[in-house]
């Protein structure tokens, strides 16, 4: 585990973090217009993860997907809707677009606390349902114990399991106790092949934070810097308003470049931004979603 972790020079200082992030939110004014919110719009993972949801609220959801356009013509497509295991097959059917994937969270979401043979029998079942992308928890107990190896093991024969669906690794930054662990959380996750790091299942206080999203940002472009290989960014958790998502807009623009600024490299997973996105593009309340 040191030789994976040691190939990383990047230090940080809770100050520097924050300062960084102060300065790149300074420039969201600079985001804020009709054609930023579309391009926003297209990365959402548009989720329903609560303990009520049923097949026909997931019918529901993805049928205004499919309508989105009849209504609003102007409006892109989300990137993907994000639902529970059982609901795959049903989100699958119901979708008639196809650039327009469906994530699963699996192994054991959200708390990663079971065996890892059933963590890798759900991955590829929800695949075998239809996935495309496959949102997963690192063994944040182990992770918490120091204890690299086995969270490393676990996403390789994870990553295995998925096939050729994306997998996106949810680090739950808010479990964490500073930057030099979500350090090392990014790394173990991008070395074990992740597709994607991702912040937060949504289960925790704190979820998403942007100093959080500032130090994935920097270890991935330091992944890419060293090996030309780009990983995606997920900011997830408690991302409702406009304002919010441009401060993370902000980061990945100015950390990683406008190469990802496209949804095969930017994810963002919300259930109530799209409406709040829709209502500053049209400039009038809108309830869609």
């Amino acid at each position: 585990m040191d030789a994976i972790l040691n190939k990383y020079d990047i230090l940080f200082s809770e100050d520097e973090v924050k300062g960084e992030v102060l300065s790149l939110k300074n420039k969201i004014s600079d985001y804020k217009n009709a054609d930023v919110y579309k391009q926003v719009f297209s990365f959402i993972d548009l989720t329903t993860l609560n303990h009520t949801d049923t097949f026909e609220t997931v019918e529901n959801m993805c049928t205004k997907v499919n309508k989105l356009q009849g209504s609003y013509p102007e409006m892109p497509d989300v990137a993907a809707v994000c639902v529970y295991p059982p609901f795959v097959a049903c989100a699958k059917e119901t979708l008639e677009k196809d650039n327009v994937g469906v994530a699963s969270v699996a192994a054991g979401f959200p708390s990663s606390q079971t065996f890892i043979d059933i963590k890798m029998s759900e991955c590829m079942m929800v695949v075998d349902h239809g996935a495309t992308d496959v949102d997963v928890v690192i063994s944040v107990g182990r992770f918490l114990e120091e204890d690299y190896g086995t969270v490393y093991s676990e996403l390789r024969q994870i990553k295995e399991s998925c096939g050729d669906a994306h997998l996106k690794v949810i680090l739950e930054t808010g479990s964490m106790q500073d930057e030099e662990q979500i350090k090392m959380a990014s790394i173990l996750a991008i070395e074990a092949g992740a597709d994607f790091i991702k912040t937060s299942t949504g289960k925790t206080d704190p979820a998403a934070i942007p100093e959080a999203v500032y130090v994935m940002c920097r270890v991935i472009k330091e992944h890419f810097n060293q090996t030309g290989k780009k990983v995606g960014i997920k900011p997830a958790g408690g991302i409702a308003t406009t304002e919010d998502s441009l401060l993370y807009y902000s980061i990945v623009k100015n950390v990683l470049g406008d190469e990802w600024l496209n949804s095969k490299l930017f994810r963002i997973g919300a259930s109530r931004l799209a409406n709040n996105l829709m209502t500053d593009i049209y400039g009038s309340e809108q309830k869609y979603f």
